[in-house]
C-alpha cells in the first residue's frame, strides 16, 4: 500500500512540476507548484517525517508561495516570455535527467542493503517532532534563540524601508 502511495505522489509532483514551467500564465505556474508543495508532504508523511510534512505546508506553501504570487502581483505580469531559446538546453538536460532515472532504477537490485540506523542517537519514545522538539529546546537552544533575533531585527528593518517608500516624507512628530 506504501508503494501505491509513493507512485501517486511520484506522479503527481513530476506532472505538476511539469506544470509550473509550462505555464506560460505566472499565477498557473503557481498554483502548479501548489500542487505540488502539498503532494511533497504528503511524501513526507508516508515516510514518517510528520515535522519536515508541516514544514513543507507551512513554508513553502505557505510563505514562499505567497510572496512569488505578492511579486507576480506587483509587478502586473500576465504572460512570462522565458521560452525563446531555452528548448535545446531544457531538452539536454531532461535527457540527461531521464538517462540517470533509469539506470538508478536497473541499478537499485545490484546495490547492497542500507545499513541500520544506530539505535542510540534517538530519544527514547518520542516522535519526529517530539525529539526535535526536546533537542532544539535544550541543546541548541541559545543558537535557536540568536536566529529568532536575527530573523525579527531583519523583518523591522524591512517594514523600516518600505514604510520610508510608501508614506513619501517622513512625519516629524
Amino acid at each position: 500500500m506504501e508503494l501505491l502511495f509513493f507512485y501517486y505522489f511520484a506522479l503527481i509532483i513530476a506532472g505538476s512540476s511539469l506544470l509550473v514551467v509550462a505555464f506560460r500564465n505566472p499565477i498557473y505556474s503557481a498554483l502548479a507548484l501548489l500542487i505540488m508543495f502539498f503532494h511533497v508532504a504528503g511524501l513526507y508523511v508516508t515516510l514518517h517525517a510528520e515535522f519536515l510534512a508541516a514544514v513543507q505546508v507551512i513554508v513553502y506553501a505557505g510563505a514562499i508561495l505567497v510572496l512569488y504570487l505578492f511579486v507576480v502581483m506587483l509587478l502586473n505580469l500576465k504572460q512570462d516570455d522565458r521560452y525563446h531559446r531555452q528548448w535545446p538546453m531544457a531538452a539536454v538536460v531532461g535527457a540527461t535527467l531521464a538517462v540517470e532515472a533509469v539506470m538508478l532504477t536497473w541499478l537499485k537490485g545490484r546495490t547492497p542493503p542500507p545499513m541500520p540506523p544506530s539505535q542510540g542517537s534517538a530519544v527514547e519514545g518520542l516522535g519526529n517532532t517530539e525529539a526535535l522538539g526536546d533537542v532544539l529546546y535544550s541543546t541548541y537552544l541559545f543558537p535557536f534563540e540568536v536566529a529568532s533575533l536575527i530573523l525579527l531585527v531583519a523583518m523591522i528593518g524591512a517594514i523600516v524601508l518600505a514604510k520610508k517608500d510608501i508614506g513619501g516624507a517622513p512625519q516629524e512628530s
